[in-house]
């Protein structure tokens, strides 16, 4: 695959590596990165050699968010309609996926990166990384992370991160029970690949069959309901988190 593709991937011993490729952007999220996502992750799911996929980003860094600066250009980018639906459409898949993901989790996951990072079934984070979910410094709605919020946490959890709107540390994060592991910064992609490996090791398609038991026992409501898109114009005026 080309480097300038949005989305890179690479197979394994019954696994496989998905990256983020605009290291340039930090790997901030566009609708046709979210569509060539969608497009790379479906492909796996449905691949029976595949026991799990790791998550990640180029250049070190895990997702910066909505890439604001390309969606509010002048002239508006041919893909701006395309940004809301194709990132809902980007968590209802990662919903439904039988295949665990694994998120190598470095440097920052902010926003929209903060609800990629928090789709994942385990989430490796480097020691010095933050996951931010500062929406309400913008004014402005943060559907997908309250829904992943809902999934994975409690309301008081859910609430002292999106209502603070501040950068939570690895450890904090790890505490929280957001990440799995908090490991030194130059090994989380190496402590992924271990865990990937492992998986691997087990009788094919039993990883698919136990994500599938954890996805029935989730106590909440339709995901079509769950992960609503925000009405209004949302990003377009927005501005940067800090």
């Amino acid at each position: 695959m080309p480097d300038d593709m949005p989305v890179l991937m690479s197979r394994e011993a019954g696994w496989a590596e998905v990256i983020l490729n605009r290291p340039e952007r930090r790997n901030s999220v566009i609708a046709p990165l979210n569509e060539k996502l969608l497009e790379v992750l479906q492909a796996l799911d449905e691949d029976e050699e595949i026991s799990s996929i790791i998550l990640r980003g180029e250049g070190g860094y895990f997702c910066s968010g909505v890439d604001l600066k390309a969606l509010q250009a002048d002239p508006p980018p041919t893909w701006r309609d395309r940004q809301g639906p194709s990132w809902r459409n980007l968590h209802l898949a990662l919903y439904n996926m039988q295949t665990p993901v694994i998120g190598a989790f470095e440097s920052y996951g902010i926003n929209a990166g903060a609800a990629l990072a928090l789709a994942c079934d385990i989430l490796i984070a480097g020691e010095s990384a933050f996951l931010q979910i500062g929406e309400i410094q913008q004014g402005v709605a943060a559907p997908m992370n309250a829904a992943w919020l809902k999934i994975k946490t409690s309301e008081q959890v859910a609430a002292r991160l999106v209502l603070y709107g501040d950068r939570v540390p690895a450890q904090e994060m790890f505490r929280l029970g957001l990440a799995t592991e908090c490991v030194a910064d130059d090994q989380v992609v190496n402590r992924c690949r271990e865990i990937a490996a492992r998986l691997a090791e087990f009788p094919q398609g039993a990883t698919s069959t136990l994500k599938r038991s954890l996805i029935d026992k989730r106590d909440v409501e339709d995901p079509e309901t769950l992960f609503a898109m925000a009405s209004g114009p949302g990003l377009i005026n927005a501005g940067m988190v800090k």
